[in-house]
């Protein structure tokens, strides 16, 4: 029995199109209002990133609009809903227009343009040459490349690099708050000697260490076998300390009546300044949280909001983080400068830790300048601040010739909440891509296999999402090197099926089968 089936009418009758049309031409004006600021923006910025920096102003005046039905009624006849724009919003834009007053029967509107800018492929084409001048030529295969933080006993193992490198590592990353410059030689030139026996490429980025904001030491006050510890509960009260005296449990007294509050010391006694009353404050990467209740000349009061209902321990070390408090506090401390000496002379790559302002962003480029080294500047957003500033940030960044973007997502995961992570590591990679700036993928990605050999399900899923980025990162363990195989495999398989946020309709392997009437099977 056959089924008749009514011709749908076609919905975008002239009204329709002239509807979108006037949105994306009030859409368009806008980007061109977005340059009025360029020429000042420009003068000071590398001739490399000019033309990137003008894209991405269009992109922020871009996303002032929600244009969500506006995609609807574009899809809808078929046409680009805008969803790909980033890397050249304004190309994208008029394209669209062009053909909507093709179908509306008139002349294209002529827009006010006063500058080139990217089209569908020199936008792309831009990131991937600034992709190579940053992280090293394409690898075989794939073109996301995998970072690896070197452990310090990569100095000493010169197997371990060869087994990495061969595995599919593209870069190496030395974390300067660890180890020394006699190790970081040491590990730099098992590197290149790997280079040689492999023949891999092998970029390496160094991090400066950045104000560390971290617990002073505990005492043996605790009556445990370990006694280099706080537990803290829900409720409970921690006074956080300027002075590193050694932190102690609270005392109660017979009646169990507290005499005095657990009190623990603080690295940074400098950000007292900057907290205030209500505001929210994170131990050991957000394991034990508390609110702010008094700020005081000597300590901060505490109260624990989040541990375990058995308590949370808290020993020296650990790191914090105030997600609410402006922190003034310069990314580069002495010791960071000192370290700009070997870093300038040995690196690739330069990562600036807790970036929390353009002049930390000018500083770094400055020290650069300074030591006559054409060092990549890598951004590492960890705080929410940066991240709100992200934009500035690049802009300032683009003085250099070669930057990228780190999403360091356990400190930022710690500041924006974890339910917010995905939604704001996503917006960094559009941003990014605007920007035309490449984009390190990092923080506990195949970490249980990196540490016990086995991964989650759940790590699987997070790795082949890092697809979207143009390189990402492994943090040190037992396993490393099977983590690096592994993800080598997870990124191939992952390239045929999605660039960027496009998917990409490779012939499907799985299933190909056309005729799926019940006979033929």
């Amino acid at each position: 029995m056959s089924i008749a089936i009514e011709k749908p009418e076609l919905s975008w009758d002239s009204a329709f199109i002239n509807r979108m049309r006037d949105q994306l031409t009030d859409i368009q004006a806008s980007l061109y209002a977005a340059e009025a600021s360029y020429d000042l923006i420009a003068s000071s910025l590398s001739p490399r990133h000019r033309l990137s920096a003008l894209n991405l102003l269009h992109y922020l005046a871009f996303r002032q609009h929600d244009v969500r039905q506006l995609q609807d009624d574009l899809a809808s006849i078929g046409l680009s809903s805008l969803g790909r724009a980033e890397s050249n919003v304004v190309h994208s834009i008029d394209q669209v227009l062009k053909i909507l007053s093709a179908l509306a029967g008139e002349q294209e509107a002529a827009g006010h343009r006063e500058f080139a800018v990217p089209d569908h492929i020199s936008g792309p084409g831009l990131l991937t040459s600034n992709t190579v001048s940053l992280l090293g030529e394409r690898p075989s295969q794939r073109s996301v490349r995998i970072m690896v933080t070197m452990p310090s006993e990569a100095a000493d193992d010169r197997k371990l690099i060869v087994d990495l490198i061969s595995s599919g590592m593209n870069c190496a990353r030395i974390n300067c708050a660890h180890d020394d410059a006699t190790v970081w030689m040491r590990m730099i030139e098992g590197v290149r000697a790997a280079e040689a026996d492999t023949g891999c490429l092998c970029r390496i980025l160094m991090d400066v260490a950045g104000p560390k904001l971290r617990t002073g030491p505990v005492s043996g006050e605790c009556e445990t076998q370990d006694k280099n510890y706080l537990l803290l509960k829900e409720g409970d009260i921690l006074n956080l300390t300027k002075s590193l005296t050694p932190g102690a449990p609270a005392i109660l007294n017979g009646k169990g009546k507290t005499v005095r509050h657990a009190h623990i010391g603080c690295t940074l006694p400098e950000v007292f300044s900057y907290v205030k009353k209500g505001e929210r404050i994170w131990f050991d990467d957000g394991k034990i949280g508390g609110v702010i209740e008094k700020v005081m000349d000597r300590s901060i009061q505490i109260r624990i909001s989040k541990a375990r209902a058995k308590g949370r321990k808290l020993r020296g070390e650990k790191g914090i983080n105030l997600p609410d408090s402006r922190l003034r506090l310069p990314a580069l401390t002495t010791k960071d400068h000192n370290d700009l000496d070997f870093i300038a002379a040995n690196a690739d790559m330069v990562g600036l830790s807790f970036v929390q302002s353009v002049t930390d962003v000018d500083d770094l480029i400055e020290g650069l300048k300074q030591r006559k080294a054409n060092t990549g500047v890598v951004l590492k957003v960890e705080t929410m601040h940066a991240f709100e500033l992200l934009p500035e940030l690049i802009l300032a960044a683009m003085k250099s010739d070669r930057i990228g973007v780190m999403i360091a997502r356990g400190d930022l995961a710690v500041e924006c909440g974890y339910e917010r992570l995905a939604e704001v590591q996503e917006e960094i990679l559009w941003l990014c891509e605007a920007a035309h700036v490449p984009v390190i993928w990092a923080t506990q990605v195949l970490e249980n296999l990196a540490q016990t050999g086995q991964p989650s399900r759940a790590e699987i899923t997070d790795a082949a999402m890092g697809v979207r980025a143009e390189c990402v990162m492994l943090n040190k363990g037992p396993y490393v090197a099977q983590a690096v195989h592994t993800l080598d495999d997870i990124l191939h398989r992952m390239e045929a099926h999605q660039s960027k946020k496009r998917s990409l309709l490779r012939r499907l392997m799985s299933w190909g089968r056309t005729d799926l009437t019940p006979e033929a099977h």
